[in-house]
């Protein structure tokens, strides 16, 4: 359901832009986006943070985009907040008891320290390779391509990401479960 919740407003962007223009999805986006936080929030009493913060940002940026009628601005959006994610990602390596991915995972794995660890900062690349690709399409293709790479490309990075990071949860909890037994 989170995920749906999180992909909700690309696409209502999606369908504003391909109705109208960028300047219209932007605007649309701009309203959409705070009232699923407002609604989410009413429901769940629960912040998501990251979805704040990519309010926050299409708030900001979208702003720029109307006044001064450049959708770099909005393009920008998706690399700042996967880049920010990644510095929060890589900042958790060195403070707190966790990382975020454990935090995230909680119980859904077992894994042994030095793996969380990896596992995390196979997340920070990850958030920083896709931020990277964002400004590729953005700054290499036209803007109709972006507007699909966002909801598009975006989104099959991300299931890409999620099947890899699977597999190799499931091949390293099999190795742990493994050199258990042995040691046994």
């Amino acid at each position: 359901m989170q995920l749906f919740i999180d992909y909700l407003p690309i696409l209502i962007f999606f369908g504003a832009y391909f109705y109208e223009d960028i300047y219209f999805a932007t605007t649309v986006l701009m309203v959409v986006m705070p009232i699923i936080m407002v609604v989410q929030w009413v429901i769940t009493k629960k912040l998501n943070r990251i979805y704040a913060a990519s309010t926050a940002l299409v708030l900001l940026l979208g702003s720029a985009t109307l006044l001064l009628r450049n959708p770099l601005f909005l393009y920008w959006k998706p690399t700042v907040l996967n880049w920010a994610i990644a510095l929060a990602f890589l900042g958790s390596q060195f403070i707190g008891a966790k990382p975020f991915v454990q935090r995230m995972m909680g119980e859904a794995a077992r894994l042994r320290d030095e793996q969380w660890r990896r596992l995390n900062l196979i997340w920070v690349i990850f958030f920083i390779v896709v931020g990277g690709i964002n400004l590729y399409v953005a700054y290499s293709f036209s803007e109709p391509t972006w507007v699909k790479f966002k909801l598009f490309g975006m989104l099959g990075l991300t299931f890409a990401f999620v099947i890899i990071q699977t597999v190799w949860l499931m091949r390293t909890m099999n190795n742990n479960e493994s050199v258990k037994q042995k040691s046994e």
